[in-house]
């Protein structure tokens, strides 16, 4: 049937031309911006994603921007803490120049301060845009990733750089003291907080000869006794009783000049008082006797060692003349937290900083204590190779007696990396020695701040390089999502254009269908 009012074919035509022309201007839009998802109304989904990993994209780049602020901040901190290290390695070699008594000390005294101001010199100017990594001890922050969870929650991440203070400042003492167990937890002289120490003549051991109940010594008995690395044999002739060995012991023992070893008569027949007047070294010390007649309790034993009575026994170890202060191998030590040792009547203190232990306390206190040292006070740090736990002793080589005390506080201000550089002084015997010690712990101070800048440096170039990675990855992702395919839109096109053509064609050939009508009122 035919209608003049109702034309399908021509119905038809016009939405197949119509839909062919949407296609071509959804492709040539393609064409012209480069994407298959240039709006919300393209795909939504799609939409949505891309735009907000474009923003992850900017993100990243603000990133990439903060990382290298941070790395040449860095950078120039760990340059410092090297120039810092050489220059403390030109002043250990002029202490080392002092140590010999026949040099003008007070010339290399002239270019260990030049040294030291130049180190201050270097440390004040660290600083990058303001920001001085190697003075003060707060954290710094560099922003280093944003972390996108899967509910669409973003956080910050940072790299965290640990500033290595290399001021020579001394702290504040906190005023919150430690009392009572809290304190001989952190550290104790002989278990307490505090010792009396003087007129140190030295640590002792008596060695006590015995004769058989039979008979006494016979010719070609033997003694032996070591001490202080040295062996000391007698031959008896037959004549000597227990003091006569006693006495030939003594004699030979003196004979050697051990260093720091003498050798006395006991109070009691066949003692030998054997002394150690080293101030920071034991004495091992064994006895053993070869004899033709054994009744009895014949020989020679250690019957009394560093004043404890009681004892039986052929080896043993004669203490170090130093009052030791042992601090804890448990014990933790916050920044802040302050240490006094008073030492015939002077305080000297040390105020941690952040992440140090107790070995650096120990090591700061002998600093402090090495750069104003009360007439007659040497001191060392030790370590006990079983507990591994950190000691400052302490030799106090007077006629006088005083009182070594511990004290401790909390809430301070840290002392400098380098507290006691402004005090290393050649000009004495004592002085030189003291800073020769004390200035390896300054090297060593210097190095861990250098190494620990060149950790975080590394640390930070490698989360660029990651960051800028994934600032590819994330571009390419995008583009995946939301990139047209040109080379199928190219062929779209041409086959649109004709499908338009086509269809323009059908239309015209479906409008002319009704002028048929016509044809039959004729």
């Amino acid at each position: 049937m035919s209608s003049i009012l109702t034309n399908n074919s021509a119905m038809v035509a016009l939405q197949t031309l119509k839909s062919v022309n949407a296609n071509l201007q959804e492709t040539q839009s393609q064409i012209s911006t480069g994407k298959s998802v240039a709006s919300a109304k393209d795909n939504s989904a799609v939409w949505a994603i891309s735009k907000v990993m474009e923003s992850d994209v900017k993100g990243f780049k603000g990133i990439q921007e903060s990382l290298s602020l941070g790395e040449s901040t860095v950078a120039v901190a760990r340059n410092a803490s090297e120039t810092v290290t050489d220059l403390l390695t030109e002043i250990k070699g002029k202490i080392v120049a002092a140590q010999e008594e026949n040099v003008d000390r007070a010339k290399i005294q002239t270019d260990i301060d030049a040294l030291t101001d130049q180190i201050k010199s270097v440390v004040g100017a660290a600083q990058f845009n303001g920001l001085n990594l190697v003075s003060g001890t707060e954290d710094v922050n560099v922003l280093s990733s944003l972390d996108r969870s899967g509910s669409g929650n973003v956080a910050a991440s940072n790299i965290t750089v640990q500033r290595q203070d290399l001021s020579s400042i001394a702290g504040t003492y906190g005023t919150t003291a430690v009392t009572g167990g809290d304190l001989t937890a952190l550290g104790s002289l002989n278990g307490s907080a505090s010792a009396t120490s003087g007129a140190q003549a030295g640590l002792s051991a008596q060695i006590q000869i015995t004769e058989g109940t039979t008979t006494g010594f016979a010719a070609n008995d033997t003694f032996s006794l070591t001490v202080g690395g040295s062996t000391i044999t007698v031959t008896l002739d037959g004549t000597e009783d227990a003091t006569g060995v006693a006495t030939l012991l003594q004699g030979e023992i003196n004979a050697r000049d051990i260093p720091g070893i003498t050798a006395t008569a006991g109070a009691n027949a066949g003692e030998l008082v054997i002394s150690n007047t080293n101030a920071f070294a034991e004495v091992d010390i064994e006895v053993a006797a070869t004899l033709g007649d054994t009744s009895g309790s014949a020989g020679a034993n250690i019957e009394e060692l560093n004043g404890s009575t009681g004892l039986t026994q052929t080896t043993g170890t004669i203490a170090q003349r130093a009052e030791t202060i042992d601090f804890s191998a448990a014990a933790n030590v916050s920044e802040g937290d302050g240490f006094e040792v008073t030492v015939a009547g002077t305080a000297f203190r040390y105020i941690a900083g952040q992440g140090e232990t107790m070995e650096d306390v120990a090591r700061g206190l002998k600093t402090a204590i090495d750069s104003n040292p009360p007439d007659g006070v040497t001191t060392q740090v030790q370590q006990n190779e079983t507990t591994g736990a950190y000691s400052l002793a302490i030799d106090y080589d007077n006629a006088s007696t005083t009182t070594i005390a511990l004290s401790a506080s909390t809430g301070g201000e840290a002392s400098g990396g380098l507290f006691g550089l402004d005090n290393l002084d050649v000009t004495t015997n004592a002085g030189a020695d003291s800073a020769l010690d004390n200035v390896e712990t300054l090297i060593q101070n210097s190095i861990d701040a250098a190494a620990a800048f060149g950790s975080a440096q590394g640390r930070i170039e490698t989360q660029s390089d990651f960051v800028g990675k994934l600032i590819d990855s994330l571009k390419s992702g995008i583009g995946t999502l939301v990139d047209a395919d040109m080379e199928e839109a190219s062929a779209r096109l041409q086959a649109l254009q004709v499908q338009q053509q086509l269809a323009t064609q059908s239309l015209s050939i479906a409008n002319q269908a009704p002028q048929n009508i016509l044809a039959l009122f004729r």
